[in-house]
């Protein structure tokens, strides 16, 4: 396939670096240790059957809801995949 300046494959090597970055950065932000009996945002009690599904937690189901909508909000522009960062 003719790409110009690309070399064979690079868009799929591209596209494998987009994901593999995607992964390390949510496993990056994997809990870690023991759980928490309590919620360290507002102090409720967490049920040990969500310590048991999630090791290392730390937030009760809402506090950790609310975390993650935050996260979405907060979400970074991939420059890598975008077609301005290549023509710059």
């Amino acid at each position: 396939m003719a790409t110009g300046w690309a070399g064979d494959g690079a868009v799929q090597d591209q596209i494998d670096a987009t994901v593999k970055d995607g992964i390390n950065r949510v496993r990056s932000k994997l809990p870690k240790g023991e759980s928490l009996k309590r919620c360290e945002e507002c102090d409720a009690k967490i049920p040990e059957a969500r310590r048991k599904a999630v090791p290392g937690v730390r937030l009760c189901v809402p506090c950790q809801e609310a975390k993650d909508h935050e996260d979405e909000n907060a979400g970074g522009y991939n420059r890598r995949g975008s077609k301005d960062s290549q023509l710059r």
